[in-house]
């Protein structure tokens, strides 16, 4: 048996996906220290409400979105890794109602370790699910690391009118989300033995699938703000939808998409500690049901990988959107709502 079949990966780094974030809190420390931007009229997103991609207007008819996202491996399948790191990083794109247009690799890669048939199968894997997006590979950069390490910058077009932020959702918006939670919780009981092939198998094709589908069908609604739902975790990335918007959210529990078993490895001790900060980070913006135990309050954390859009919709279109998304094949879910009251915090239901 080759290298390349026997290799496992993840055991290359302590934490893997989206895991591998710097914590919010951390973050938002670094980022109060730099000097504010310089003005530009044409900057229609950067970085005041921590949204998904920064968008640049070219035009009255065209805006670059630009996004960066890459980490340490989350599968042991190199080319499942690449389509994973590949549909993560162009899913910021979709996020912001755009079309992915080119894009570059970032590698980072124990070159003298690892066969380098493995980066090859990773940068193919990546390859193959930039096609599927009708983008188009255009260079890269590489560096020999031990910690194996893969992403992409990419950059997609908008139009300035479309912009879909994180910002800007209204009271009596719907939320839906277009692919189930736990997949921190999933991976983590990858490295631990703790799922079968078919779980593994399951979580992978979640991971891998595009964001595509769900964002060309948004196009049609009156979407008032998106995001996507990656290392922050769900309820992370909804703060930061509702702090931008100035509006209180409400989340339903029970309506809220999970992967099979997750409950039950979380019960087995496979919380990542990424997940454990999200829920840490939150403290005061969340107000969970006295009756939630502490499980259930990290699953609503747990720290995704490639996760869905976050979407808040019209109130009166949102069944509309829902139905036509699950028609489409889409795992969503309508799980909760906007209000005009506690603006910037979360209700869980």
């Amino acid at each position: 048996m080759t290298q390349e079949n026997n290799i496992k990966l993840t055991s290359f780094t302590s934490k893997g996906g989206c895991g591998c974030k710097i914590g919010p809190a951390d973050l938002s420390e670094v980022i109060r220290t730099l000097p504010p931007s310089q003005p530009d009229p044409n900057l229609l997103v950067g970085l005041d409400t921590s949204d998904d991609a920064g968008v640049y207007r070219l035009s009255d008819e065209l805006a670059l979105v630009q996004t960066v996202d890459f980490f340490t491996p989350i599968v042991d399948d190199p080319y499942s890794f690449g389509q994973v790191a590949a549909a993560n990083a162009i899913s910021d794109i979709y996020a912001m109602g755009g079309k992915p247009l080119t894009a570059l690799n970032i590698v980072a890669f124990p070159i003298s370790v690892l066969d380098k048939k493995i980066l090859a199968d990773i940068m193919r894997g990546a390859g193959d699910k930039l096609r599927e997006a009708g983008a188009t590979l255009v260079g890269g950069h590489s560096i020999d690391d031990q910690e194996p390490k893969f992403g992409l910058a990419v950059t997609g077009l908008v139009h300035p009118d479309k912009v879909r932020a994180n910002a800007g959702a209204k009271p009596g918006d719907k939320l839906i989300l277009t692919k189930p939670i736990g997949v921190g919780i999933t991976t983590t009981s990858i490295k631990r033995g703790l799922v079968s092939q078919e779980e593994i198998d399951r979580v992978t094709r979640v991971m891998a699938t595009l964001n595509k589908t769900a964002a060309e069908i948004m196009e049609a609604y009156n979407v008032h703000a998106c995001t996507d739902v990656t290392g922050f975790g769900l309820l992370g990335h909804a703060s930061e939808m509702a702090k931008g918007s100035q509006a209180g959210l409400r989340i339903i529990k029970d309506q809220v998409p999970v992967l099979d078993r997750v409950r039950e490895l979380a019960e087995a001790g496979a919380v990542p500690g990424g997940t454990k900060n999200n829920f840490a980070h939150l403290e005061g913006s969340v107000t969970y049901p006295e009756t939630m135990d502490q499980i259930d309050r990290w699953i609503l954390c747990d720290a995704v990988t490639s996760g869905g859009l976050l979407i808040a919709v019209a109130g009166e279109e949102a069944e509309s959107l829902l139905a036509e998304l699950i028609k489409a094949d889409v795992e969503a879910g309508l799980i909760g709502e906007v209000t005009a009251e506690n603006p910037g915090h979360i209700s869980v239901l």
